[in-house]
């Protein structure tokens, strides 16, 4: 057992944060007491107080995620960050990061919830209500939501009554009829449609999250460049032709992946796989092959090309399909980008003269990572699994301070 001894008054935030690491470690190893009531009453404390760690914890969360802090340690941004390195769920992480960029705008939430007047599930339900209401209406709703939530009713009643405080101010701002179907969507997932016009064309709308936006960007604004002096296309119509250029080649993501031993196309029992782990029966994968066609991915020299060396500097299509049966998603450890839409890396830099455009020296990372390893390549530890695929894993930047304890990241500045 450890000891802790903390002058409150006197101890920086960094000193505050590595004692309560030392007495939650503690807390978390202790028995459970014998009597129920006593178990009760411990865990309404024990939430009032965590609630009380949720606004410091969104204070925080808000500077990385104004200043960007976040993209100096690996990750393009802060919803990624909290998913990766925090390991939290994205409703969760979804969840913080609303409250975080929120909480400026409420300033009673704010106050009341660092006073332990306000729970986090309080909160947390303003904040989502009001995040997309312009500042006046924002401080109506406010008073609004809290006093309902002074009055009793439960998170889910005061988030009830936030959705239909926006559909009432959607009303009054000109739309007389109820909200259309876009707006009811929300704004935490992606969605398109689009509509045929006449002449065949397609009418497209959306709204992309910033996780999407992020991808959207990464992807297409390389592409979107001027070809040239010449060019007088503006951005909307230079992006447009970028985004069909991606879809013309993306038919190739639609095929799916079937990896199997020659034994089992020839009547053994060994189950097949998709590129995800996903097992299939070897009968099944036999009538796959005979309805779809075999194509061979030979990792090494032979009919397929997959050894091109230092005379090649792009990864040949029979390459990237033997890639993408490799890396399910970016090679960066935590990255959740699907493999179908990363970027060929050269492991050991094809401008270095270090990395040749061979099969075994090759991964997929995602266009955020591929340039971040090429930015900051101190950064990226590349290691190989037990089956031979690259592994990135981010480190923290050289000025970090090292973790002291805990599952969370080290802190950077103390006040």
């Amino acid at each position: 057992m450890q000891s802790v001894t903390v002058e409150l008054e006197g101890a920086s935030t960094l000193e505050l944060v590595d004692a309560l690491s030392l007495i939650a470690a503690e807390l978390a190893a202790r028995e459970v007491p014998d009597s129920a009531a006593a178990s009760l009453e411990l865990a309404e404390a024990l939430a009032a107080a965590t609630d009380l760690q949720e606004s410091a914890l969104a204070t925080l969360i808000g500077r990385v995620d104004v200043v960007g802090e976040q993209q100096r340690w690996g990750y393009p941004s802060t919803r990624a960050w909290l998913r990766s390195r925090l390991g939290m769920r994205e409703s969760r992480a979804k969840e913080r990061l609303t409250l975080a960029r929120q909480r400026h705008r409420l300033p009673q939430v704010a106050k009341r919830l660092a006073a332990g007047e306000l729970s986090y599930g309080y909160a947390t339900t303003v904040a989502e209500s009001v995040a997309r209401l312009d500042d006046a209406d924002c401080g109506q709703a406010e008073a609004v939501l809290l006093e309902m939530a002074d009055q009793g009713f439960s998170a889910g009643k005061v988030a009830a009554f936030g959705q239909r405080i926006r559909d009432v101010i959607a009303e009054r701002d000109g739309n007389e009829d109820a909200p259309d179907e876009d707006s009811k969507r929300g704004y935490a997932k992606s969605w398109i449609t689009t509509t045929l016009s006449l002449d065949g064309g397609r009418y497209v709308k959306g709204w992309l999250n910033p996780e999407d936006a992020a991808i959207w960007d990464g992807t297409l604004a390389p592409l979107a460049k001027p070809a040239g002096p010449e060019d007088r296309r503006d951005v909307g119509e230079r992006t447009a032709a970028a985004l069909s250029s991606v879809l013309a080649g993306g038919h190739k993501a639609s095929k799916v992946t079937v990896i199997c031993d020659l034994e089992t196309l020839t009547g053994g029992n060994a189950p097949a796989r998709l590129t995800d782990g996903t097992p299939i029966p070897a009968a099944q994968a036999r009538r796959i092959a005979l309805a779809a066609g075999v194509s061979a991915l030979l990792l090494g020299r032979g009919n397929t090309p997959l050894y091109l060396g230092y005379r090649e500097r792009f990864a040949s299509a029979a390459q990237r399909q033997v890639l993408e049966t490799l890396y399910p998603s970016c090679a960066v450890r935590g990255c959740e980008m699907p493999g179908t839409l990363c970027e060929v890396d050269h492991v050991g830099g094809w401008a270095l003269g270090k990395s040749p455009t061979d099969i075994d020296r090759l991964a997929l990372t995602c266009g955020w990572h591929n340039r971040f390893k090429h930015t900051s390549p101190d950064q990226i530890q590349i290691t190989k699994d037990p089956d031979g695929r690259y592994v990135y894993r981010l480190l923290p930047p050289a000025d970090a301070r090292p973790r002291t304890g805990g599952n969370g990241p080290p802190l950077d500045w103390a006040a």
